[in-house]
């Protein structure tokens, strides 16, 4: 039996008034059903495959910018789910992401940012696949040297999060800033206090050519 059917054959099961004997006993919570099922059967995309058409279309030199713009929004939000920031990995698309914040559009390197913020954010898997793919250089080159305001704020918040409680991240992190941000100590990546100071320094730099 295909998959996504014997998963919502269960499911109905499950919440069926059949299920509950009882009918005299308070209902008991219902399963959600699983989403990326419900769409498949549905015939609808799949949140992979509306990942991949998102990258397809900030890839794309045929689509304006502001129509990358929403495919890039969309995919932020997709990420939001921990399993579908997980999936960026299986998809290919951290090496297209992390290019993607060297752009010569401030707007891309700022979404792109964000995305990686996202992921990452208490999501160790995505931390370390984040580390794997270089981004932590590239964020560091943007909350030091960018020139777009909101790209750099977003590249300061996609290295507060890829540090935190991630020491070989935070390591990267160090190794990569200039000397004026670094400390004399070292720095726990589970002490919140010093990550704060750390992140703090980079937000009172200004913008480059400001």
């Amino acid at each position: 039996m295909d998959r996504n059917l014997n998963q919502l054959l269960q499911w109905s099961i499950e919440n069926s008034s059949a299920a509950q004997p009882d009918s005299t006993a308070p209902p008991a919570p219902r399963r959600p059903l699983d989403t990326a099922a419900l769409q498949a059967l549905m015939g609808g995309p799949s949140d992979a495959e509306l990942m991949k058409q998102s990258m397809r279309a900030i890839q794309s030199p045929d689509i304006i910018l502001s129509e990358k713009l929403v495919a890039f929004d969309n995919l932020e939000q997709l990420i939001e789910n921990v399993d579908n920031a997980n999936n960026l990995e299986n998809l290919g698309l951290w090496t297209p992401l992390v290019e993607l914040l060297t752009d010569e559009e401030g707007e891309l390197r700022r979404m792109a940012a964000w995305c990686v913020g996202t992921a990452v954010q208490n999501n160790v898997k995505a931390q370390e696949r984040a580390l794997v793919v270089g981004s932590i250089p590239a964020l560091v080159k943007m909350a030091v040297e960018e020139t777009d305001g909101g790209a750099k704020r977003k590249a300061i918040y996609a290295l507060s999060s890829e540090v935190r409680n991630y020491q070989p991240g935070l390591d990267a992190a160090l190794k990569a800033l200039p000397e004026e941000f670094k400390t004399d100590s070292e720095i726990d990546a589970g002490d919140m206090e010093g990550v704060d100071t750390l992140i703090d320094k980079l937000r009172q730099t200004n913008v480059v050519g400001q």
